[in-house]
Order: structure tokens, then C-alpha cells, then sequence
């Protein structure tokens, strides 16, 4: 299935009618739509889900949802949808959006087209669809209804945001922690497998079951049973309104976060080049430099105090010498005196020793002559030995041994320590320069008022965010208090019913009844388990073609528990890879491959629009995904890039060889329109646009 053609009628910022024709002879499958913030790339993406569904838009996806409720239900929303310049000077009261789809197979009808236009008039506040098949009205669509028609021939709406998305938004799905995230998870994948009608028929038989086990309850259970079911429904509309205001918080950071965004592009333009979280990170980084500093001059100081006793040379090599005799001269005496003492100390004592061998008088004679040789012998050549000199300097003995550290020192490791200091001193002084140039160029213009104004604007959005994400914090815990009470509410209410008295006439219903549960249980969980696999290895497969860290993520574990759902990825080791370790490219990766994984799981042969791609992408990714995705996701793809920002000239060359078709949004007093253009051209004529909007 391809969509054909686009005609938007006053929708927003398209102004008048516009027309997008995707035919094209080649068999490429990717086409770029490109324009400036603002100028309709969402807007885009909005009017085709309004054309598909209309009032049910808001089952699509929570951002409708939202602004739906906003605005104060779905008829002041689709009055917001009408192009104000069309309605202040009353050109039109129509707004209109029509998609023609090629090679869409019908069961029993065959067709070339499918058109579908859906139109609000304000004039008689009405809104109106056409389906025609080869251009006529087919009773098929007419018996079944039109929504029906498309939910069950075009796109289920339940799986529509797989084909719709923001790339990166689609992070939140890789993002999965908590058990209501866990369950949401399951429940895309429920959808996308197309098991969602047993999971409604198992909540009817569920439903069903409950009502059959009232029927039998006397005055005092039924009001008990009424109380019990009071304080559930209570505590279920705090889930929900808690849920609501977290929602709502959510939209108000976004709002917040594009307004901090604009500011800063405002104040780059003013000549302030960085945020001013980045110049708070600057000015520790300074003081943190400037207490290196001191740190690294002390350590110079001490070094220098040597310096001049470098410089002597060999007037120190002098001085040790002089201090060496000195030393033997002064402390030697006192040695050789011991020596002296020690040694006749030890002649005697083997002098004593021989009386007690009973030696004839001749050999005792010798052997003593011999000692007293031996031992004047020693004595004499200590005496000889003596260093001769005067003593100049008479060092102590504690002050000669510092000195002697000293003099080691500066022969050994000085000039290594000197090196090294005179380096960090060097980078230190080199990186602080750049840092102190950094800081004066950030505050180069803090005396422009229009800057000024600009950076309190700033600082109070970046402030209303941190105090939302609190109060959203403060919301999520308070949540999980709820749903505790919630749960624990309900299994009271559960056993509670479990002690009524059936009607006998109920009885068999409900033994029927409580079978079919059984099964439908039985088969929901069959279907997830035998899918789970052919799921773990289509994500596997598509992270090993989208990464290149070849071997980070091994293998792809999905665990599928009740109505919760989790996939674990692992590393070579078959450990677990903590999510919230991975960067925030890493993350869109994952979250991509899965979504392709989806889109292939659930069967359907539908166009992709992708906004926002490739944002949070290194080039090495880029590239991946621009070979590997974009031409293998679906026969048909539309990107919505921000040129020079989500897609540079260079990976625009890389789409070229799937390029089908390349569209430029234009904007003039306010108007969008598209505008087709030659391949090869987008970004020429992008340049083109962007010098008329600078001049």
C-alpha cells in the first residue's frame, strides 16, 4: 500500500489548496518533506491522522488526546485546525484534507484507489467523509461504516502511532521501567499482533462473570458490595486525574523546553554562543583552575628555593667533600673508640675462654701471641686510616643527613620534578587563558538589553521546568501510593463477591462464562509466547545492522509476565544491560529497531512518516540508519528533516540512492505551501530560502 497524493484545503498553515503527488516511475521508496521550525512539518503529520480519524484521533495518540481536552472537547479543536488568514478575511469556511492510496488490498473487491476525504464546514458545522474505490461510492463502505472501513482495511488506530511518529519521542517506548510503562509496552504489542479483540472480549467475560455474581446478593451485601465499589471508583478517578495532571505537566515542559530552545538560538544570535548552564560550568571551571594553580606554584616555589645550589655545580660537589670529612672526622673518633673497646673487649674474652681448653703452656703461649697481633694489627691500620683536615662548617649530624637528602635530590629526580611542574604550569596557564576568553566572549555583550531580556526569559522557563519536573515527581510517588490502595481495594471487593450465592439459574452461565476466560487467557498468552521469539530476533537482527559497537548488545530477551511486558538486552556475557547506561543516540537506536520489529510483526503493508529524524545520531549511526532503516522499514517512506540540523548535505547524499521524491515547504506572510523539487536540488534551494530570510 502507497499513498498516491495529499491535498491539504486551509489546514492550519497551508493556506488555500495544496497538493503532494508521491507517484514517481522509479521503484525508490523514500521521499524528503523539508522546511524551517514552524513552518508545517507536524502540521503534516496531524492532517493525515485527522483524515483517517477524525473525532477517534485521540485514540491514536496522547499528544491528540491532550489537545483535544485543552481546548475543551473535539469541536474546538477542529476550529483550531482552520487556517486563520483563510478565516479573518473570509476566503473559505471549509477545511478539507484528502489521501488517495495505491495497491490496497481489499478481501472480494479489487481496486487500483482508494480516496478518502474528510471535510469540516463552519458554515454548517458539519463534519463529512468520502471513501471512493476507483473513484466511485462502493456499498462495502457505506454497510460497514466508513471509520470501520478504515480501522479494518487501511490502519487500526491502535498501531496508527507505529506508522506516525516522532523519532524522538519514540525513545519513550526503549525508556519502559515502571509496571504501568511495562504494561503499555504490552499493550502496543498486543496491538500490533492483533490480539487486542481477545483482550476486549476477556475483559467483557470479566465483566460478564462479576455481574452474574451480584445478581445473587441480599439488601446488607449489596450495600457493603456498593460501599466497596464507591471507594474503588474514587480511588480510580484519582489514578486518572493524577495521570492527567502528570500528562498535562509534560505538555507544559515541552512547551517550556521548545521556549528555552528559542531563547537560546535568540541569544546565539545576540552573540551569546553558549547556555548559561554551560557558562556556570565555565566559571567553576575557572576558579577550579585558578586553585591548580596556586597549587602548582607552590610546588615551583620549592623547586626554586634549590635552584641557586643547582647553579653552584661543583662548588657543591666541594662542599659535600668538605662535609664528608667533617662528618668522619667529628663522628668517625667516636667510632673507631668503640671499635677499639669492642675489639679487646672480645680478645679477652677469648683469651678467658682458652684457660678453660687445658692447652699445654707452649700453644696457649702462641695462640695468645697470635691474638694480640692480630688485634694491634686492626687497631693500627684504623689509626692510619684517619681522615685528615680541618674542620670549616661543623654540620650536626641530623643537618649533614638533610643535606645529604638534598644533594641526592638534585642528582637523582630534580630536572624530572622540574620538567613535569613547568609543564602543569604551562597547561594550566594555557587552558585557563582559554577558559578566562570563553567566559569574556559569553558576557561580551551582558550590556544589551535585548540579551539580557532574553536570558531572564531563559532562566525563568529552565527554573518553571525544574519546578514541574518536581511537582511531576511528587505526582508519581503519590501515584504509586494510589494504586496500591487501588489494588488492594479491588482484591477486597474480588474475595468479598466470592461469597455470594449464585442464582441457580446463573450458575451454568457462569461455569461457562468462567471456561471461556480460561481459554481466551490460554490463547492470548499461546499467541505472545510463540511471537515473543520471532520479536527478540527481528530486534536483534536490527540493532546489529543499526550499531557499530558490533559486539555490545549480544542477544535480545523478551520476558512476557500477565499483562506486563519487558525486554532485557544482553551482552556477550549474557548479562543484563542496563537501559539508563545507554546514551541517548544508543536509546533511539534501540527504540528504532524495536519499532521495526513492530512494524514487522504486525503484518501491515503501510506508508512511514518519520519526524525529527535522525536527531540524537552520530554520523556512524546516520549512516546506518539511512542504509539499513529508512530503505528496508516500508515501500514507503516520508522523512520530515530539519535541513543542516537532523539531515547535513552529506547524509542527504547517502539517501540519494533511495530517494523517490524531495519537497520543500515554503512560507510566505505566514502561508506554507510545497513546493516540488528536483532531487538534487533540496538543498540549493534550501540555501537559496535561507540567504532571503537572512537578508
Amino acid at each position: 500500500m502507497k499513498i498516491d497524493k495529499i491535498k491539504l484545503e486551509n489546514f492550519r498553515i497551508y493556506k488555500g489548496h495544496n497538493t503532494i503527488d508521491f507517484n514517481s516511475k522509479n521503484t525508490k521508496n523514500i521521499s524528503v518533506i523539508a522546511g524551517k521550525n514552524g513552518f508545517g512539518k507536524t502540521t503534516f503529520l496531524t492532517s493525515l491522522i485527522w483524515c483517517f480519524y477524525g473525532k477517534l484521533m485521540a485514540q491514536v495518540e496522547d499528544k491528540y488526546k491532550i489537545d483535544i481536552k485543552n481546548l475543551g472537547g473535539y469541536e474546538p479543536y477542529v476550529k483550531s485546525l482552520m487556517n486563520r488568514d483563510a478565516k479573518e478575511k473570509g476566503l473559505s469556511n471549509i477545511i478539507s484534507v484528502e489521501i488517495e492510496l495505491e495497491d490496497l488490498l481489499i478481501p472480494s473487491i479489487p481496486c487500483r484507489t482508494v480516496s478518502i476525504k474528510r471535510t469540516f464546514d463552519f458554515e454548517a458545522q458539519k463534519e463529512s467523509i468520502q471513501i471512493l474505490i476507483d473513484g466511485d461510492e462502493n456499498e462495502l463502505t457505506k454497510s460497514v461504516g466508513y471509520e470501520v472501513f478504515i480501522n479494518d482495511f487501511i490502519l487500526p488506530r491502535e498501531i496508527a502511532k507505529f506508522f506516525f511518529f516522532d523519532a524522538e519521542k519514540i525513545v519513550s517506548l526503549a525508556e519502559a521501567k515502571s509496571k504501568s510503562e511495562l504494561r503499555s509496552l504490552s499493550k502496543a504489542y498486543s496491538e500490533v499482533l492483533g490480539i487486542k479483540k481477545y483482550e476486549e472480549l476477556k475483559k467483557n467475560l470479566e465483566s460478564l462473570l462479576t455481574k452474574l455474581r451480584r445478581r445473587g446478593v441480599n439488601e446488607l451485601q449489596q450495600a457493603k458490595l456498593e460501599a466497596l465499589i464507591s471507594e474503588e471508583e474514587i480511588l480510580e478517578k484519582r489514578i486518572n486525574h493524577n495521570s492527567d495532571k502528570q500528562t498535562e505537566i509534560d505538555s507544559q515542559v515541552l512547551i517550556l523546553k521548545q521556549k528555552s530552545d528559542s531563547l537560546q538560538e535568540k541569544l546565539i544570535r545576540e552573540g551569546n554562543s553558549i547556555t548559561l548552564e554551560e557558562l556556570k560550568e565555565l566559571k567553576s571551571k575557572r576558579d577550579e583552575l585558578k586553585e591548580e594553580a596556586k597549587v602548582i606554584k607552590n610546588g615551583l616555589k620549592k623547586l626554586l628555593d634549590l635552584v641557586p645550589l643547582v647553579l653552584a655545580g661543583k662548588h657543591l660537589k666541594r662542599l659535600k667533600e668538605q662535609l664528608e670529612r667533617e662528618s668522619n672526622l667529628l663522628y668517625g673518633i667516636i667510632d673507631e673508640k668503640l671499635i677499639e673497646k669492642e675489639l679487646k673487649a672480645f680478645s679477652e674474652n677469648i683469651l678467658a675462654s682458652l684457660n678453660a681448653l687445658n692447652l699445654d703452656d707452649k700453644t696457649r703461649v702462641e695462640v695468645e701471641d697470635n691474638i694480640k697481633i692480630q688485634l694491634e694489627s686492626k687497631l693500627n691500620s684504623e689509626n692510619k686510616s684517619k681522615v685528615a683536615g680541618k674542620i670549616y662548617l661543623e654540620f650536626a649530624e641530623e643537618r649533614y643527613r638533610e643535606f645529604q637528602a638534598i644533594y641526592s635530590n638534585i642528582k637523582t629526580t630534580f630536572l624530572t620534578q622540574f620538567n613535569d611542574i613547568v609543564k602543569s604550569e604551562r597547561v594550566n596557564r594555557a587552558v585557563l587563558s582559554r577558559t578566562l576568553n570563553k567566559i569574556k566572549q559569553a558576557e561580551a555583550r551582558k550590556d544589551n538589553h535585548l540579551a539580557k531580556q532574553f536570558r531572564e526569559e531563559k532562566l525563568l522557563a529552565d527554573s518553571e521546568i525544574l519546578k514541574l519536573n518536581e511537582s511531576k515527581n511528587e505526582l508519581i510517588e503519590e501515584l504509586g501510593i494510589l494504586r496500591h490502595k487501588y489494588a488492594n481495594q479491588k482484591k477486597v471487593r474480588v474475595e468479598y463477591e466470592k461469597e455470594f450465592n449464585l442464582i441457580e439459574t446463573d450458575k451454568k452461565k457462569y461455569d461457562v462464562t468462567l471456561k471461556l476466560l480460561e481459554k481466551i487467557n490460554q490463547l492470548i498468552l499461546k499467541i505472545k509466547q510463540e511471537k515473543k521469539y520471532s520479536l527478540q530476533k527481528s530486534i536483534s537482527l536490527g540493532l546489529k545492522k543499526l550499531m557499530h559497537k558490533k559486539d555490545f548488545i549480544a542477544n535480545v530477551r523478551v520476558n512476557i509476565v500477565d499483562d506486563v511486558m519487558d525486554i532485557d538486552l544482553l551482552d556477550k556475557n549474557n548479562n543484563v544491560i542496563d537501559k539508563d547506561s545507554l546514551s541517548k543516540g544508543e536509546q533511539q537506536l534501540y527504540a528504532t529497531a524495536l519499532l521495526k520489529a513492530l512494524v514487522d510483526e504486525s503484518g501491515i503493508r503501510f506508508p512511514v512518516f518519520i519526524d525529527s529524524p535522525l536527531q540524537k545520531f552520530d554520523k556512524y549511526h546516520s549512516k546506518n540508519i539511512i542504509q539499513e532503516f529508512y530503505p528496508t522499514i516500508s515501500e514507503q517512506v516520508v522523512l520530515f528533516p530539519l535541513l543542516e540540523k537532523e539531515l547535513s548535505e552529506n547524509e542527504y547524499e547517502l539517501l540519494k540512492p533511495n530517494l523517490n521524491k524531495a519537497f520543500l515547504i515554503h512560507n510566505e506572510e505566514g502561508a506554507s505551501s510545497l513546493k516540488s523539487l528536483p532531487v538534487g536540488k533540496l538543498f540549493s534551494e534550501f540555501k537559496k530560502e535561507k540567504d532571503v530570510y537572512a537578508y
